[in-house]
């Protein structure tokens, strides 16, 4: 497993909120280790028996913190990913969407300066079945295993491993990089992360329309990368120049088609899924 484990100590940012709270209860069931909260004006309370802190630096004064998920409201996200990088907190979960361009390219600069790593924003978060949940995604669909899933889509996220679990194939981590035009990891990246993971056996890519990711992946996959992967990339159908659902999902001037995207991994020796329900089965042909 990659980025999250049993061990993982949580701050939730933004956690006095409708999003923060709930979700904050559903992780802890889980089994996350949330140790503080952030809300500021808020400090001195409690939201599910977790303390909660007016800033980030003063959560830090009192926990060990490994991890920061954050719901905090678009216009003051920039501001949360910065609290939380500038006090040396090395994973950064941006839940957050509709976060301004501008912001999210500062945010993500200044946590790359600090030695952070942003996911998202715009994510459902990550999770290591039955270890750790950091995120929004149903957790009956996943199951322990070795299949590692990378995905810009939350909901295939949750269909795919779904499909996945009922043929009995567990995962080992899944991460939802984020669907707008700017997130803070790339494909490339976790693809890294799961080269060098001795559970993960096999990797599911979930691409979509839009940008030019899913090809930098390919071209990864092709010269470094060692594991079996299957993709499957939405959108094919999408009329040229209408965004799809993501605010990263468009294609512009002949860039990030489907077609391009499928052709460069199927070049890279990637496993091209026709629908989500088709990746176990190609799965059981590599492993």
């Amino acid at each position: 497993m990659i980025l999250v484990n049993k061990n993982t100590r949580v701050l939730v940012q933004g956690i006095t909120g409708r999003q923060g709270s709930l979700h904050t209860r559903l992780m802890l069931e889980y089994g996350t280790r949330i140790v503080a909260g952030v809300s500021p004006g808020k400090g001195g309370t409690q939201v599910h028996g977790v303390p909660v802190y007016d800033t980030v630096s003063e959560a830090l004064e009192n926990h060990e913190v490994d991890a920061s998920i954050v719901f905090v409201p678009a216009p003051f996200a920039k501001d949360a990913v910065m609290e939380a990088a500038s006090a040396g907190i090395k994973l950064i979960v941006v839940i957050t969407e509709f976060i301004p361009v501008k912001d999210a390219i500062k945010m993500i600069a200044f946590a790359r300066r600090t030695g952070s790593l942003v996911i998202g924003p715009n994510t459902p978060g990550v999770i290591s079945p039955e270890e750790c949940k950091v995120g929004i995604m149903p957790s009956h669909v996943f199951k322990k295993g070795v299949v590692g899933i990378i995905s810009r889509s939350g909901t295939l996220t949750y269909e795919i491993a779904y499909n996945l679990t009922l043929r009995g194939m567990g995962q080992s981590t899944c991460v939802g990089i984020g669907g707008d035009p700017v997130v803070g990891t790339s494909f490339e990246e976790m693809l890294m992360l799961f080269e060098n993971d001795k559970e993960t056996k096999a990797v599911v890519l979930i691409g979509e329309i839009g940008g030019d990711e899913e090809e930098r992946a390919a071209e990864f996959i092709k010269k470094e990368f060692s594991k079996p992967v299957v993709a499957f990339i939405a959108g094919r159908t999408a009329p040229p120049g209408r965004r799809m659902g993501h605010a990263g999902a468009i294609v512009m001037g002949g860039r990030g088609t489907a077609q391009s995207k499928i052709a460069a991994l199927k070049n890279a020796g990637v496993l091209i899924a026709e629908r989500p329900s088709d990746v176990p089965a190609l799965l059981e042909e590599v492993l």
